[in-house]
């Protein structure tokens, strides 16, 4: 084709629009603070890319603020939200925050430093058989581990019914942090939980540990059976309800609706905080490969961030921003929002808005760091607005 001043005008008018939009994204990144250790990532940005801001003008209010240490938020079919405070109750808040329902029911839960009451999702078929789904510490002999517990919502919503525990997460440690937990179903109904390893060094190489239920996502039926034809299934010595493996902590996980694979965040120690998707029989390391370090400062075993079988995080952070709750937002009120993912950050007192492409991270923004909050959990209401909830005790909606 002749090359003619239209084609080269053009020519410029599109490179200049492209130009435009590269900067339009190329932000400085969000994190300004010096990492912990001098380690550097697998890949380029899988830390510290570039930042983006919402260009929607935001209206943000607290809806509730009568909650005492909430937990899990879930968006019912009705609207409505569900939601569990740490300390042992469950409840139903109507769609403009109001108090609709406590629910009765739950069995003996074990509440004390980072236990107790903890996820709750409803089934896949809900609207059908009303049945709900949580997770909670339990006192046990040998100390305290994490139980899924199911039940039938009563017709007029204030109690469980046929409460059955039907899966432990093996062994119990004495001791009171990181259990996890998230619960997410599949397309079948079939759940997805993840589980933390207690957080102590006497026990924190279970999660390498294929006989061991801690430091997992594992994969079970709606009774609390292993998922036929599991990555580790027929194998001697080996949990075959065990999905994947290596987690510290992992209190965020999601669908990604966009892929239908599952994603999930984890805290980190002073750092190598991470997201992760999440695929069967893979090896996310924890804790032999990390990006963090220890408490103390030390390295984290040999200070390995890479290794042969080990599946690298698609992003991290270091400093940790503490990650929990997660959502894919799936509304339409905010455009520019549609599919990214939404991370509750506790230390980091924000809410982390990441862009994704591809299955990567290609921006971050913090939302809301004036509100100094601690962000537990994150839903998409009906409405299209980001409802979360924080430690203090407060339901947000974050909209137009």
């Amino acid at each position: 084709m002749p090359i003619t001043n239209k084609s080269i005008l053009m020519g410029v008018l599109c490179a200049g629009a492209f130009i435009g939009q590269v900067k339009a994204q190329s932000l400085p990144p969000v994190e300004t603070q010096k990492a912990n250790s001098e380690y550097k990532p697998a890949v380029a940005g899988q830390t510290r890319i570039g930042g983006t801001q919402t260009k929607t003008k935001l209206n943000v209010t607290i809806i509730n603020k009568q909650l005492k240490s909430p937990w899990a938020l879930r968006c019912l079919p009705d609207g409505r939200f569900l939601i569990t405070e740490k300390g042992g109750a469950m409840k139903i808040l109507k769609a403009d925050g109001s108090f609709d329902k406590d629910i009765a029911g739950l069995p003996a839960i074990a509440v004390g430093g980072q236990g107790g009451l903890l996820d709750v999702n409803f089934d896949s078929s809900f609207t059908k058989n009303r049945t709900l789904f949580w997770t909670y510490s339990e006192q046990v002999d040998g100390g305290f581990q994490l139980a899924i517990a199911k039940g039938k919502l009563s017709a007029d919503d204030s109690k469980l019914e046929n409460v059955q525990v039907i899966y432990h997460a093996k062994p119990a440690y004495n001791g009171h942090l990181q259990f996890g937990s998230r619960v997410v179903f599949d397309k079948q109904g079939n759940l997805f939980v993840s589980t933390g390893e207690h957080g102590a060094e006497d026990i924190r190489m279970k999660a390498q540990d294929l006989g061991a239920a801690v430091g997992k996502v594992v994969h079970i039926t709606r009774d609390g059976k292993p998922v036929p034809n599991g990555p580790f299934a027929g194998k001697a010595g080996v949990l075959p309800e065990i999905y994947a493996y290596g987690l510290r902590n992992p209190e965020g996980m999601t669908m990604n609706p966009s892929t239908g694979e599952l994603w999930e965040a984890e805290f980190g120690p002073r750092g190598g905080d991470e997201i992760n998707i999440i695929r069967p029989g893979k090896n996310y390391g924890w804790p032999v490969v990390t990006y963090g370090i220890e408490y103390s400062g030390k390295q984290v075993g040999d200070g390995i961030q890479q290794k042969e079988g080990v599946t690298q995080p698609i992003y991290y952070w270091d400093p940790s921003i503490s990650p929990c709750g997660i959502t894919f937002y799936t509304g339409d009120l905010i455009p520019e929002w549609k599919n990214n993912l939404f991370v509750g950050a506790l230390g980091g007192s924000h809410i982390a808005r990441l862009v994704i492409k591809n299955n990567k991270v290609v921006a971050e923004e913090r939302l809301l760091k004036d509100k100094n909050e601690r962000w537990r959990s994150l839903v998409t209401g009906k409405d299209g607005a980001l409802y979360g909830v924080t430690d203090n005790g407060n339901l947000y909606r974050i909209g137009k």
